[in-house]
């Protein structure tokens, strides 16, 4: 018997994560820590101000090694182990050179502002970690093996190419393989995302995970238990997390060159100085000041207040962005790569159009969900759902991967695909539909077709304005789907979406999105399992609805609480906004870094004017980066 309780996959490593991430804030020592260190800083300036200067400067040291606790160990172990230079770092030097020069009390500020900012930066970021352990406890633990005349329970992860699984109505399928005996159809929204049912008989290839609804079913394993599909998914999904998650933030990248041309500046400045001058002492004093002149407070502080901010007023209508890098390449999206079910669609099967021979539309949806009735086909939902207080049918027999028959009064019913049930004169009707992307069913009365019914996934009634107003924005959208290039087609044509590929498995769908980011910067959105891949390839991910799947959100960079798709203009524009003011700050930054080191150079400023301009510079950018907080309109 198959159950769905666990992992088969042993080489991926589900726990690597941080438990604090799950604390509240006020049991976070990440928070807390900082938090500590500017109550420290603040009594310090208590005691100052009141003549008590021995334990105001107890106070700063306190605070200085608080703040400091939060961010030193980890530049300098990426320093040593990666050789990483990063913004910490230079905060790390600035803060020293201040304690040199005997300003504890400005190192102290450095330290607890730094700590303070990148700590609410942290918070402000929700990560699930339970994306993978969803998609993995798709596949079975165990499968019915064929062994001769008999058949034997065993583990999925034995599973090996050439066993025959039979796989019951209700069951998930354990691995990939190939229908060798038996026809029913397949739920396989899991796998593909698309809601539509797929009929399978003898020589159609089926994926594990997916969810056998009818006949009883003989596969042939074409994978092994520990290496199908599925395990694919969730090893592209961890690649693609790990390229991500290589990629610096924009003050990093600021620091990389910035800390060894100060380091370098500075000890120019000391040495030649002192060479020149004959005065050692004033020009080292003048190379620390150049240090603390160099100091990014600005930058350290604007850029995750600015993101905070923009982060805060972005979930207040529904979008949740996860972490701060992620929100600087929201920003720049020029690309969007769509999902069609569940993201464009509505992902409920709806009956579109009846056609009849004679009939009413009524009788032929009445008859139809006389039978579907008794069936738990999807395609049957979409009919009893049209007509709910339909008649029951009696002797109903279903036949798996056709169709089901029965009774209604005096009249023998039937209903099924058109490869089984005869269309009669609707043929030509019923190839129009299925052109238009529905899925039709014949209905027969007696030995005769009486009508056809076509039921389609229709799209979300805001999806053509919402592609209009991005087209006009210069954002490209693809559509990027799992269904038949027909269906596709049609619901693009009704969408104003030009670029469509479809017929695309999981994989697919991620190399088609690495395709895009090649050429400029591209975000994916969509809700499903067989979306993971792509959302993690994407420069940013965007998981669709909070009801989305587990492995799509945590996939994801970008989370919707909701499903209108018109959040996806007014993200955007919230982001680019935020991006530009955090522009506006790093140019603010780099320009007093630029202006203050030749007066700290030449003498002209000393210390305490140079702390004063970087003070005075992180109330701007802040006051700045706080509008960033402002709703942006779509």
């Amino acid at each position: 018997m198959s159950a769905v309780t666990g992992s088969q996959v042993e080489h991926v490593d589900l726990d690597d994560h941080d438990d604090d991430d799950d604390r509240p804030w006020y049991r976070s020592p990440s928070v807390l820590i900082p938090i500590a260190s500017g109550v420290a800083f603040a009594a310090g300036l208590v005691c100052e101000w009141t003549g008590a200067e021995t334990a105001g400067l107890v106070l700063f040291w306190i605070g200085l090694l608080l703040g400091a606790y939060t961010f030193v160990p980890g530049a300098l172990r990426k320093l040593f182990t990666k050789g990483k230079l990063g913004i910490g770092l230079l905060m790390t030097i600035s803060a020293t050179g201040a304690v040199i020069l005997g300003y504890v009390e400005e190192a102290a500020a450095l330290a607890f502002l730094y700590s303070i900012a990148e700590a609410l930066e942290d918070k402000a970021m929700d990560r699930a970690r339970a994306g993978l352990r969803a998609l993995l406890k798709l596949v079975p633990e165990t499968a019915l093996v064929k062994r001769g005349d008999a058949t034997a329970e065993v583990e999925a992860k034995e599973l090996r190419v050439g066993d025959v699984l039979v796989v019951r109505p209700g069951e998930r399928i354990a691995t990939d393989g190939t229908v060798r005996a038996g026809r029913s159809s397949l739920d396989t929204s899991a796998i593909t995302g698309e809601s539509i049912p797929v009929e399978v008989e003898p020589g159609t290839d089926v994926s594990a995970g997916s969810i056998n609804t009818t006949g009883v079913l003989e596969v042939e394993a074409t994978a092994a238990g520990t290496d199908n599909s599925l395990t694919t998914i969730v090893e592209l999904v961890e690649q693609a997390q790990a390229e991500k998650g290589d990629r610096a933030r924009l003050a990093d990248r600021i620091a990389r060159p910035l800390v060894p041309g100060v380091m370098i500046l500075a000890v120019l400045v000391g040495v030649l100085g002192s060479l020149l001058s004959g005065d050692p002492e004033l020009w080292i004093t003048r190379a620390l000041v150049v240090l603390v002149a160099a100091s990014p407070c600005a930058l350290a502080i604007a850029v995750p207040v600015t993101v905070v901010s923009a982060i805060g007023a972005a979930s207040k209508f529904g979008v949740v962005v996860k972490s701060g890098a992620a929100f600087e390449r929201f920003g720049g999206i020029r690309h969007l790569a769509v999902d069609k079910t569940g993201t464009l669609t509505r992902n409920e099967p709806t009956v579109t159009r009846v056609v009849t021979t004679g009939a009413t539309e009524n009788e032929v949806l009445t008859w139809a969900a006389s039978l579907e009735g008794h069936s738990t086909h999807p395609l049957a939902a979409a009919i009893t759902k049209a007509v709910p207080d339909a008649p029951t049918a009696h002797d109903v027999t279903e036949t798996a991967g056709r169709g089901i028959t029965g009774t209604l009064g005096s009249a023998r019913l039937a209903v099924g695909s058109p490869r089984w049930l005869d269309a009669g004169t609707l043929a030509d009707q019923v190839q129009v539909m299925e052109s238009e992307g529905m899925t039709v069913v014949i209905v027969h009365r007696g030995d005769r077709p009486a009508g056809a019914i076509g039921v389609r996934d229709e799209l979300r009634p805001e999806v053509p304005e919402v592609i209009a107003t991005l087209n006009r924005r210069g954002i490209g959208v693809t559509m990027l789907t799992g269904d038949n290039a027909r269906t596709a087609a049609a619901l693009a044509g009704q969408a104003g979406i030009m670029d469509v590929r479809a017929e695309l498995r999981p994989e697919d769908k991620a190399t088609a999105v690495a395709e895009l980011s090649k050429s400029q910067p591209t975000a994916m959105i969509g809700d499903g399992i067989n979306d993971a891949p792509a959302l993690a390839a994407a420069d940013v991910g965007i998981a669709m609805g909070a009801k989305g799947a587990d492995a799509a959100i945590e996939s994801a960079d970008v989370a919707f609480t909701g499903h209108d798709l018109r959040l996806i203009p007014q993200a955007l524009a919230h982001a680019r906004r935020g991006r530009n003011i955090i522009n506006q700050n790093v140019v603010l930054s780099i320009a007093i870094i630029v202006a203050l080191l030749p007066l700290a150079i030449t003498g002209v400023l000393g210390l305490a004017a140079v702390v004063l301009v970087h003070e005075v510079a992180e109330v701007v950018v802040i006051l700045n980066g706080l509008r960033a907080a402002r709703r942006t309109k779509a």
